[in-house]
C-alpha cells in the first residue's frame, strides 16, 4: 500500500491560454481504465478484499481509515491518494462519512505524477 498527495501544494500553476489555475497531475493510462465515484455513508466500509488489478483511491471528501494486508489503519483525508497493487488485500471505512474516485487499470503508475508520502 503507497500513499500519495494529490493537494493543491503539489500541483502546478497554469497560466497557458490565460488561464489561472492550479492542475495536480493524477496518472496517464494507456490501458483500458475504470473510473468511479464512491459515496461512503458514515460507519460506511469497502470491505476487506483483493484487487482485482492495480487500483487507486482518492479521497475528496469527509476522512477514514484504510488498511492493507495486515490490521493495522492509517488515516486518509481528502488530498490523500492510495494505491494497491494487484492482488493486495485492502479495507476502507469511515465513522463520519467519505467520497473518493477510484481508478483502476493495468499499468497504474501513480509516483510518475504525484509525490510519494509513504508506503506501508
Amino acid at each position: 500500500m503507497e500513499f500519495y498527495s494529490f493537494n493543491k501544494d503539489n500541483g502546478k500553476k497554469i497560466t497557458k491560454f490565460d488561464s489561472d489555475f492550479v492542475m495536480s497531475r493524477i496518472v496517464r493510462t494507456t490501458n483500458a481504465t475504470h473510473i468511479g465515484f464512491m459515496y461512503l455513508e458514515p460507519n460506511g466500509i469497502i470491505g476487506h478484499h483483493q484487487a482485482t488489478m492495480p487500483q487507486l483511491l482518492l479521497v475528496v471528501s469527509g476522512e477514514g481509515h484504510v488498511r492493507g494486508e495486515s490490521d493495522e489503519y492509517f488515516k486518509v483525508e481528502p488530498g490523500t491518494a492510495i494505491f494497491w497493487k494487484k492482488g493486495e488485500w485492502h479495507e476502507t471505512k469511515t465513522a463520519a462519512g467519505l467520497t473518493a474516485i477510484v481508478i483502476e487499470s493495468e499499468g497504474l503508475n501513480p509516483s510518475a505524477y504525484m509525490p510519494l508520502e509513504h508506503n506501508e
